[in-house]
């Protein structure tokens, strides 16, 4: 199925769920993980620092990820063409909820109302404290590790702290995850944009949506587990088809 059925299917659904992953913001100027410039693709050792075992257990690595942080491209990143077009599939009053994988707060800042914007993954722009789960502005923290702090403990419990974003090995907010499978199975058509769809239980999603009825179409530049089952696999470039799908 090419672009202009998919345009069809999506402006006679009634009730659209969306779920983004790191590809929708390649365009914005942060990198992917799974993709040929991702940043587990070029420097596989990187994913260890988003495992939460390894971040408890090595001091060291924790201020690598402080630093991390703090250079992290979603501080100067903007929202691009692909954030916009789901702005305005949300204008139509059709979009159930934007589900997404990403922690740069794209979305929101693109247009995106924030009720509908269910981060699955959690966010950078808090930290939280692993021990007693106190959450701060990130601002806070990573002002700390520029005066000199490598690895900033909680001020009320002296626990670990890191972004309020979920690892490997941590498991995802029951709240937040029972919110996306309502959406998931509330939809007649699920889109799924930017995600390798290797990650569960994000990719779960689809098997909700699908089971339920819904339309499948997945939008991203290589294959995932997902193609198979999809109705439609869009492989364009996403800054440019979104607006094309999403345009009256």
């Amino acid at each position: 199925m090419g672009v202009a059925t998919v345009r069809q299917w999506l402006a006679a659904a009634e009730r659209v769920t969306v779920l983004t992953g790191a590809g929708i913001s390649t365009d914005s100027g942060i990198p992917d993980f799974r993709g040929p410039q991702g940043v587990w693709t070029k420097d596989p050792g990187a994913e260890r620092m988003f495992t939460l075992q390894a971040y408890l257990h090595d001091p060291a690595l924790r201020a690598t990820a402080w630093r991390n942080r703090a250079a992290h491209p979603a501080w100067q990143a903007r929202p691009n063409a692909g954030h916009a077009a789901l702005v305005d599939l949300e204008r139509t009053g059709r979009l159930v909820a934007l589900v997404t994988q990403n922690i740069d707060g794209l979305h929101q800042r693109a247009g995106s109302s924030p009720e509908r914007v269910i981060e699955i993954h959690g966010t950078l722009s808090a930290a939280e404290c692993l021990d007693c789960d106190r959450r701060t502005p990130m601002a806070e923290a990573l002002a700390r590790v520029a005066a000199g702090e490598p690895d900033p403990a909680c001020a009320v419990c002296g626990g670990i702290q890191k972004a309020a974003t979920i690892s490997f090995g941590q498991a995802l907010r029951r709240e937040v995850l029972d919110v996306a499978l309502v959406a998931a199975a509330g939809c007649d058509l699920f889109l799924a944009v930017g995600t390798s769809l290797q990650v569960q239980p994000a990719a779960s999603l689809c098997d909700v949506a699908a089971r339920r009825g819904a339309r499948l179409v997945i939008v991203n530049a290589e294959p995932t587990p997902y193609d198979s089952m999809a109705d439609a696999v869009l492989r364009d470039a996403i800054g440019v088809v979104l607006p094309e799908l999403v345009r009256p």
